[in-house]
């Protein structure tokens, strides 16, 4: 959760328009980047085997991309920030300009997956009551929620990610996709993360993603997803 606060203020920053970057936000990138720099971020170890969310998500698909494809963005994004401290250190503004999006999509991936890896467990969970009379209240019922989810997420063009998040501004619950790896940020609390990349499902399900979206409901753990809830609006 912390390497999540971290970057997030570091994307908040970064948000502002790429071409125009005054003294005051290259002080405040500087800080968050040297906060995230200090500490070399890690990829979090998993509360479960590889093999544990089977048949809905293989071993052999969980191996790969916890150990292969997370572990490459932390990987990039410890250099991305290692670079963004030596520009900052030399005052370079055009090489801290052109390390953002490297940073972005690297610590995207990153605090994207870090979330996605809670929010799953084997068997699943049941939606806590609470919850589950907030997703009622918003979408209609839990069938009517995943079905919009999931259409929302299928037609998501290339890769990113479906999510359910909070939006702060007006204390509700809503569906918004994302491209590529791009974090959820600003008011908008992320609080269950859907991979559509097609590392996330294609040596099970081919190219069928609306088959994937629809098995892994099967193994969300809505204990995680309500935790986030309940964080999000304190």
């Amino acid at each position: 959760m912390a390497t999540s606060r971290v970057l997030q203020s570091f994307f908040k920053q970064m948000s502002r328009p790429t071409g125009v970057v005054g003294s005051s936000t290259r002080r405040q990138l500087s800080a968050a980047a040297a906060s995230a720099a200090n500490k070399a971020h890690s990829l979090p170890d998993l509360a479960y085997d590889y093999s544990a969310l089977a048949p809905v998500v293989s071993g052999k698909i969980m191996e790969l991309h916890h150990s292969k494809h997370h572990q490459t963005y932390v990987n990039n994004l410890n250099i991305a920030l290692e670079q963004y401290a030596e520009a900052e250190a030399k005052n370079d503004v055009a090489a801290m300009i052109n390390l953002q999006p490297a940073i972005r999509f690297n610590g995207g991936g990153h605090v994207n997956h870090s979330i996605f890896w809670t929010n799953l467990c084997p068997g699943g969970s049941e939606v806590p009551s609470d919850l589950l009379a907030e997703i009622d209240a918003t979408f209609g019922s839990l069938d009517k929620f995943r079905s919009t989810f999931n259409a929302r997420s299928a037609a998501v063009q290339g890769s990113g990610w479906g999510w359910l998040v909070l939006n702060k501004a007006n204390g509700k619950l809503q569906i918004q996709t994302q491209p590529n790896q791009d974090p959820i940020t600003g008011d908008v609390v992320p609080l269950l993360g859907i991979d559509v990349w097609e590392h996330a499902y294609y040596l099970d399900y081919e190219n069928r993603r609306p088959d994937y979206l629809n098995e892994i409901w099967k193994v969300v753990n809505w204990n995680n997803v309500a935790e986030r809830w309940h964080a999000a609006k304190e």
